[in-house]
């Protein structure tokens, strides 16, 4: 069968950056799902953008639908023959239905009946003639997070569409998407290029798009950027501070890229770095240099969408916009300097946190008040001067000029002033690293009180959130429970903080008068993310569920305990223990109500004795392993056991004839049940 190249192009007004990644993935699906469903066959499928159009490329389709082959059951087969192998009505009637003769009914069996059955061939349409509505559906399926209209409001898309391209070989095809119908023109570049270039074949459209300075591809526009900073690395003699998400966006924000650098007044490098990054990165997508010591140079690395006859135009045009944005940071530096961090914090009290929950102000003291509790609790009273002072200026930063113009700088900036101001360097750093970790994987608090402050406030938050009934749903979680608990995890289990988060909920909920009703909640909640995040490490849902019966509020030893499990998984003993187990607990089902003390008197075997004997020795060592949560010590002990008790079920008939035998033998098993139950139930782990 022959074969042709399909060409898509959907051309645009400039689409976000941050649209185009999803919208390439799920065009990409949406135009594999359509041809598979068609039953047209096909090769590779490409999608390449740019800020003004997505390029949809499908190699190899065939020239038509595969034929199709649809069997359809009738009536019995007794019923469609009569005893002589005459066809009936019913025979009749179903071939005429299907479009069959007689003929060419078959007998199919179906469980123990027999049936007649027709086979009803199709054979495929031309593929030119179905793909028009397919691509249609493709472009209609497609969704931005924001979208908008221009003619027609029941048509919609992340910008108006303005033209289309829609190539079969070299054939054109009519493709609607609103008032918008597919031609054979494209556009190029939107400075350098033409705005009607015909298209008169797939092959010929990437040359097409060359000539009029369009990079279809993002991939190589990724590449040019990249070979352009390294140039200019080598000219500044700097090292230039390519960041992956900043990269990607400006990958998707031109479609001819052309690097180029320009600089700014050194006095400028006296604001913070993190706020010049941030406002170069942020406002004008530029990459900041650095020198060989690694310190911030006054110099920025742009990527433009226009190759201008002299790039000094482009150059100081863009050097002009940063000078004045970097006047705007430094005035703010420095007034903000103005007032107390005190001062700064007050004014806190006339910012809403929330609406049932009071204000800022008011959930810093309680946050202050959690945290110096914690910081008794871990013994770590040597703290508590820095966590208290840090606590009651870990969030004026909010109420600065620095924040309200440049968000994401909080706790940085906050951690500058303190600075300026004289406050101790725990303090300063704490104020800062009370948001670490912002996401999973992020770096976590350098100082413990940093890390108290981080922990008291995201307890304080999930009990305030659960008070006012805004828990998370499976859909929403506006205030970011799940982050909170998530961050709770990480930082006691990076920081090897032994905290029983039961307690530390106690107190917030405490703080804030919330009912034991809702405090179970919260309960059930954590014990949730617990979960997931100790299955995230890779650790099985048996050990897991194991360990959070045993210790379900300390996530430290949780932790130590499932990998220890976890690690004990793979020996010969584990297997045993876990096989007696379920053993002891399935016989203990069955028989129902027993006793929990064997008389040693009455047993007529070693392995009874030697049990009995062992499992004295045991209980005694487990208590004291779980009491300091020794989980090497406990599976040593465990270990120790599980020949003991394989042997008994090799030696022992539990259910033996004699009943007083039977009633002690059953409560030997009872008091191994007890003292698996001291662990938890290991028969979940079978």
């Amino acid at each position: 069968m022959s074969v042709r190249d399909l060409l898509l192009e959907i051309g645009t007004e400039e689409i976000p950056a941050r649209f185009m990644p999803k919208a390439m993935a799920d065009l990409r699906l949406y135009m594999e799902e359509e041809l598979a469903s068609s039953s047209i066959e096909y090769g590779a499928i490409t999608v390449r953008c740019t800020p003004r159009r997505f390029v949809i490329t499908a190699k190899d389709l065939s020239e038509k639908q595969s034929d199709s082959v649809e069997t359809a059951k009738g009536p019995l087969l007794q019923q469609a023959f009569d005893a002589e192998g005459h066809p009936t009505k019913a025979a009749e009637g179903f071939a005429r239905s299907r479009g069959v003769s007689v003929s060419d009914l078959k007998i199919e069996t179906v469980g123990k009946a027999e049936y007649v059955v027709a086979e009803v061939r199709t054979s495929g349409t031309e593929t030119k003639e179905i793909l028009p509505e397919l691509l249609e559906r493709v472009i209609k399926k497609l969704s931005f997070p924001k979208s908008m209209f221009w003619t027609d409001s029941s048509v919609r898309f992340a910008r108006p569409v303005r033209w289309i391209i829609a190539l079969y070989g070299a054939a054109h095809l009519p493709v609607s998407f609103g008032d918008v119908k597919s031609g054979e023109y494209t556009r190029g570049h939107r400075f350098l290029g033409s705005d009607r270039i015909k298209v008169e074949s797939t092959t010929g459209y990437e040359n097409s798009m060359r000539d009029n300075f369009v990079i279809v591809d993002p991939e190589k526009r990724k590449k040019i950027i990249l070979d352009g900073v390294s140039c200019l690395e080598k000219e500044l003699g700097a090292k230039i501070v390519v960041d992956a998400d900043l990269l990607e966006e400006n990958v998707h924000l031109v479609e001819n890229p052309v690097v180029f650098y320009g600089s700014f007044d050194e006095s400028f490098l006296d604001i913070p770095e993190e706020v010049l990054t941030l406002s170069m990165a942020k406002n004008q997508r530029y990459f900041p240099v650095r020198g060989a010591d690694g310190k911030l140079m006054a110099y920025f690395i742009g990527v433009s969408n226009n190759r201008a006859k002299d790039m000094r135009v482009v150059r100081e045009g863009n050097e002009r916009v940063i000078r004045a944005r970097l006047y705007d940071a430094a005035f703010f530096w420095k007034e903000d300097q103005q007032k107390s961090l005190d001062d700064l914090a007050e004014k806190l009290k006339n910012v809403t946190y929330q609406v049932q929950l009071g204000s800022v102000h008011d959930k810093v003291q309680s946050v202050k008040q959690i945290a110096l509790w914690l910081t008794d609790t871990l013994g770590m009273n040597e703290l508590k001067k820095h966590v208290g002072r840090a606590a009651d200026i870990a969030k004026a930063d909010l109420v600065t000029n620095m924040v309200y113009e440049f968000a994401d700088v909080q706790g940085i900036i906050g951690r500058e002033y303190a600075r300026k101001a004289g406050e101790s360097e725990e303090v300063a750093v704490a104020i800062y690293e009370q948001y670490l970790p912002r996401f999973a994987g992020d770096i976590l608090p350098s100082g413990r009180v940093g890390a108290i402050l981080g922990l008291a406030e995201r307890a304080y938050i999930i009990a305030a959130i659960f008070k006012i009934g805004q828990e998370p749903t499976s859909s929403q979680d506006p205030y970011g429970l799940r982050r909170a608990a998530r961050c709770i995890n990480e930082i006691i289990w990076g920081m090897k903080l032994d905290i029983d988060i039961s307690e530390l909920m106690d107190r917030s909920c405490l703080e804030l008068s919330v009912d034991n009703g809702i405090r179970e909640k919260i309960a059930d909640f954590l014990r949730q993310r617990m979960q997931i995040q100790l299955r995230e490490r890779g650790l099985s849902h048996e050990v897991v569920t194991l360990a959070l019966q045993t210790i379900p509020t300390r996530p430290l030893q949780a932790l130590s305990m499932a990998e220890t499990l976890q690690k004990s998984s793979g020996e010969a003993w584990f297997s045993e223990l876990i096989t007696a187990a379920v053993r002891v607990k399935n016989i203990l089902t069955k028989t129902g109500e027993v006793g929990t003390e064997a008389d040693p008197s009455k047993f007529a075997l070693d392995a009874e004795k030697t049990l009995y004997t062992k499992l004295a020795q045991v209980s005694g060592e487990a208590k004291t392993a779980l009491a300091g949560y020794d989980w090497e010590r406990l599976a040593a002990v465990l270990a120790g056991l599980a020949p003991v008790i394989a042997e008994f079920f090799n030696d022992v008939l539990v259910m033996d004839d004699d009943p007083d035998v039977r009633a002690n033998r059953l409560a030997l098993l009872a008091q191994c049940q007890e003292f698996f139950m001291l662990v938890g139930d290991f028969s979940l782990l079978k």
